[in-house]
């Protein structure tokens, strides 16, 4: 048998050339091979050892024929190249088809509809079992399901059809967290700080951001200051917001680089945080929040466990139980050195 063996590795090992060595039909191998139910347990063991010992790769679209899927996910993107927010969500969807033996297709159409529609013929064509979604900015997106015929689900962004699963970052709920945060504090006099109006995530954490301080009996120090998402527009929004309420004890940012920002600004007009004035950024971006003098108080998106989430909703249809609808998947708040400790009253 060993020379056989041997002889057979310089070649490419065939569904036939297990059968062989195993002494059964290439249809009961098959069986075997792909866990069908009508084959004895002894056959099955001595099937896989065969295959074992021959190194034997099964052809993925052929195994597709016989069991009626490839075990293959196709993921589809538009904007890979925002690397912030699409990766940890991608790792996190990877990691979890890995943990039960699938694979990914992962396809970046860059925004061009003709790019996307031509992905989505492509990974049909490599017979994938469903599809993933993938947004950049946990937007409302029009909806592909009509052109693909099997499961799809969303994540970071929301389909446009409410017969769609789509799975989001709960920016409201995260604003919550952080409103919240400071007044336990005891801070009192908060403003916010934030990125571009035209972003979604902007307006709701706003506007969760001042029902949260309404309902502490509160109201945030002046207007939502909306501008860019970076560090410059936090230098320049903070050097306003001190301007007009030097009185200001707390700052809830849009993200951690307008965070990083700001206290660049606090440390400039001799304001400590957080003795002075408290911050809190939004993304846990830990590159940012980790190097700010002081380190970070953030909202974390729990990215990775979003991609997760996403591929056991995907499972889930596949397993002929769909969901529709909008699921907000809860963030969590780090607390770092730049909040410090309750004030006393």
């Amino acid at each position: 048998m060993g020379v056989r063996v041997a002889r057979q590795r310089m070649q490419a090992v065939t569904l036939t050339d297990v059968a062989r060595l195993a002494g059964v039909s290439v249809a009961t191998a098959s069986k075997a091979l792909n866990a069908r139910g009508e084959v004895a347990p002894a056959t099955r063991q001595r099937v896989q050892a065969a295959a074992d010992e021959l190194k034997f790769s099964p052809n993925i679209l052929a195994r597709g024929l016989i069991s009626g899927n490839t075990r293959t996910i196709g993921l589809l993107t538009d904007e890979l190249s925002a690397a912030r927010f699409t990766i940890p969500v991608l790792l996190g969807a990877e990691n979890a088809l890995g943990d039960e033996q699938m694979s990914v297709l992962l396809c970046d159409a860059r925004g061009d509809a003709i790019r996307r529609r031509h992905y989505i013929r492509t990974l049909l064509a490599r017979q994938v079992d469903g599809f993933i979604i993938l947004g950049d900015a946990n937007e409302v997106r029009p909806s592909l399901t009509r052109d693909i015929p099997v499961p799809v689900v969303y994540v970071y962004c929301e389909s446009d059809d409410p017969d769609d699963v789509s799975l989001v970052a709960d920016d409201a709920g995260g604003a919550r967290l952080a409103a919240r945060h400071l007044v336990s504090l005891g801070r009192r006099r908060i403003a916010h700080i934030t990125g571009d109006h035209a972003y979604r995530a902007a307006r709701d954490r706003a506007s969760a951001f001042a029902a949260e301080m309404a309902a502490s009996g509160l109201e945030p120090v002046g207007d939502p200051l909306f501008g860019q998402w970076s560090q410059r527009w936090g230098r320049h929004a903070a050097s306003m917001l001190l301007s007009a309420y030097p009185d200001v004890d707390a700052i809830f940012c849009g993200s951690d680089q307008i965070a990083y920002g700001v206290t660049e600004t606090l440390r400039d007009l001799g304001r400590a945080v957080p003795d002075d004035v408290a911050v809190v950024g939004y993304d846990n971006w830990e590159v940012i929040a980790a190097e700010c003098r002081p380190p970070l108080t953030t909202v974390d998106l729990n990215l990775e466990q979003l991609g997760a989430a996403a591929v056991k909703a995907l499972f889930a249809a596949l397993d002929g139980n769909p969901s529709s609808g909008v699921v907000r998947m809860p963030t969590r708040l780090i607390v770092r050195e730049s909040t410090g400790v309750a004030r006393r009253s």
